[in-house]
Order: C-alpha cells, then sequence, then structure tokens
C-alpha cells in the first residue's frame, strides 16, 4: 500500500544551503572591486573575533573587506578578466590560513598605523597561548583574583565556589568566604591554554587574547607592484617583492 502524501512529516529547520551562491557572489564582488580601487591589502588575523572585525569595517566605511575562502579570493585575483590586472595576482601567495582582503583609497601608512594600534584583548580560548603567567594567591579569593588592590576589590561570591571547584580550584568555604589554602597557579607564560584554564581566566576578568590585524602585502595600482610588509618590533617596516613566477596553487582554504 502506497504511502499518504497527507502524513508526509515537514522539518521547519531545513533549510538550503547556499556554498556555491556564497563563493560565486564572492569571486564576483572581489573581481568588480579591482578595477575601483588604488590598493589591495592582504591581511592576516590573530585571535579572530567578529566583534572586532565589524568594528573594522565600519572604519573603513570607504573600503571593502573580504574574508572567505582562500582559493576563491586567490582565483579571483588572478583571473584572466579584462577589469583584472595580471599584477594582482602576485598577492595569492601570501592568502593562506586566516586571513582576508581589503579594497581600499587609504595610503599604506595610514592603514597600517591603523592596524598596529587597533588591539583590542578579549578573553582567550582553549588553545590560545597564554601571554602571561597567573595564580590565585592563598586566602579569601577575590573577584579580580588579586589584579588589582584589595581595596577596590570584592571576594567571589559563595555561589561561584562550587563552579571554581569544578574548573579545579581546590577551594573550600569558611565562614561564608571562598578560600584558598595555598596559591594556585592558573597558568604559565607561554603555556598552551586548556579549556579550564581558559574558564578560570574568564571567572577572574583576564583577558589575554590579543586581537589583531597584520598587513602581509599591499597592491599599488599605480606602480602595479606588491609590496611585502614585514613586522618589526616598535614599528613596520615594508620590503617590495615583484616576483612575477608565484602562483596560486597549494594555498589552503580558510
Amino acid at each position: 500500500m502506497p504511502r499518504s502524501k497527507r502524513a508526509k512529516v515537514v522539518h521547519l529547520t531545513k533549510t538550503q544551503k547556499k556554498g556555491k551562491e556564497l563563493t560565486i557572489r564572492l569571486f564576483s564582488n572581489i573581481q568588480q572591486c579591482i578595477p575601483q580601487y588604488p590598493y589591495i591589502y592582504v591581511f592576516g588575523v590573530d585571535n579572530m573575533r567578529n566583534t572586532y572585525l565589524k568594528d573594522v569595517r565600519s572604519e573603513m566605511s570607504d573600503s571593502r573587506l573580504f574574508f572567505g575562502k582562500t582559493k576563491v579570493m586567490s582565483r579571483a585575483l588572478s583571473s584572466t578578466a579584462a577589469d583584472t590586472p595580471p599584477s594582482t595576482s602576485r598577492l595569492s601567495p601570501h592568502l593562506s590560513g586566516a586571513c582576508g582582503l581589503l579594497f581600499s583609497p587609504r595610503p599604506p601608512a595610514e592603514i597600517l598605523d591603523y592596524f598596529y594600534t587597533f588591539t583590542p584583548l578579549d578573553f582567550a580560548r582553549a588553545g590560545t597561548t597564554a601571554s602571561r603567567p597567573f595564580s590565585l594567591p592563598a586566602g579569601t579569593v577575590y573577584s579580580r583574583g588579586g589584579e588589582m588592590p584589595l581595596e577596590d576589590d570584592v571576594p567571589v561570591q559563595q555561589s561561584l565556589e562550587p563552579s571554581l571547584r569544578n574548573l579545579g580550584l581546590p577551594t573550600r568555604m569558611e565562614k561564608g568566604k571562598v578560600l584558598l589554602d595555598e596559591a594556585f597557579e592558573v597558568c604559565k607564560k607561554g603555556e598552551v591554554l586548556g579549556s579550564r584554564q581558559t574558564s578560570l581566566l574568564k571567572a577572574f576578568g583576564v583577558a589575554m587574547a590579543e586581537f589583531r590585524v597584520m598587513v602581509r602585502a599591499y597592491w599599488n595600482k599605480e606602480s602595479e607592484e606588491v609590496t611585502i610588509v614585514e613586522e618589526a618590533k616598535g614599528g613596520t617596516d615594508v620590503d617590495v617583492n615583484v616576483d612575477m613566477d608565484e602562483g596560486f596553487d597549494g594555498i589552503e582554504d580558510d
């Protein structure tokens, strides 16, 4: 007996995949931007956070920013279309890992200075390398874990004690206060953080993840040259590279 179509279950949460559509749109938008802007920047991102990337988009309202699959961006820059100069393909070797493209009318000095100073801190996630050590002193546990003067801090609420103990903190209760019998090291500098450590750092308001955008290279429409950017301590140095032989084979997906 055939199944009744009236009894067919329809899942309201089912959605159609838009992967191919988004890929075509990304490719097309990049190609349209190439003849419109005098500079194309390839940038990498450390400690990616969408919130801060949106701040960059707002600040660069006169520019176009793309953050997508590296192979798609690379092929768009290496296209043989009439409006695509062949020199833009020299940016392709710099498209790998967490990176994006910025099309902008702003000169390199302004862009490099902005990204060099825009480094907001956020809470670290598992897998992040600790930028500094952090330990909790013995005695009453305070909300900032000894990061600020005691007269400006407040003790941890007793309702949080079970959660802290579940994260590996050897706490105990005494007269309504959360106590540590001895100092507890949460992390060392240079240590790769685990999920418990990042949860403890967040609980005590310790931010270690620095969101940072680093320009790797940029293309100048007037000269059709690609400049590789090398960041040095205390400033940013640049070196011109116009190697015509490098292609985009082997570039990894984002």
